[in-house]
């Protein structure tokens, strides 16, 4: 049983995290937009800032669980990687319910009242002479923290299945270490010079 919900959620957090990294795409596109009408036209305009500091908070803000799911966060772990798996399991295990859990499910229970406040409202940006709705992407703060919270469920799991068997379940995507990937193109390099 937990082994299907650690698939189930490292599927629905790498599914969210790929379909928002499209966000990337679309800020691109917005700053070539605002660049040529500025730069070649002389006509800026007035909501392209706002835009793109929405799809800035989309991408921050939709990626946390594909970054958990793929460990890909920043980790400061010199010293937990020296220990064995059924210890960095208690580590883990412990951690995420000091730190962790009362920090993702505060952001998805306040930010649901925060974002049904937005949408009462209809609130808009401030701070901007455009004036442009922000309650949409105020939805996403509350969607993150639930998100969070599954991924952070199936990272439990994760330990609980460490701590029994002495081994860290397999992980649908694997992200590198800058450091690995450096050994391993200077190890192949080694070999082709040596044939």
């Amino acid at each position: 049983m937990m082994r299907a919900y650690i698939k189930f959620a490292d599927t629905l957090s790498t599914s969210i995290g790929k379909a928002f990294s499209w966000c990337i795409v679309i800020l691109m596109g917005g700053t070539c937009y605002e660049v040529t009408m500025a730069y070649i036209f002389n006509k800026p305009t007035l909501w392209n800032f706002d835009f793109s500091m929405q799809m800035y908070g989309a991408i921050l803000m939709m990626s946390g669980a594909y970054c958990l799911a793929t460990e890909s966060h920043v980790r400061g772990d010199v010293i937990y990687r020296l220990f064995k798996p059924r210890t960095q399991g208690w580590i883990d295990l412990i951690l995420y319910f000091i730190f962790f859990f009362p920090g993702v499910i505060a952001l998805a229970f306040y930010g649901f009242e925060y974002a049904a406040l937005a949408w009462k409202i209809k609130e808009t940006s401030w701070s901007s002479p455009a004036q442009i709705n922000i309650y949409m992407a105020k939805s996403l703060i509350p969607a993150a923290g639930v998100f969070l919270t599954i991924q952070g469920v199936a990272e439990v799991f994760r330990s609980i299945i460490c701590i029994q068997t002495g081994h860290w379940p397999a992980r649908m995507v694997v992200v590198e270490e800058t450091e690995q990937i450096l050994m391993r193109t200077a190890q192949d390099e080694d070999q082709k010079d040596v044939i």
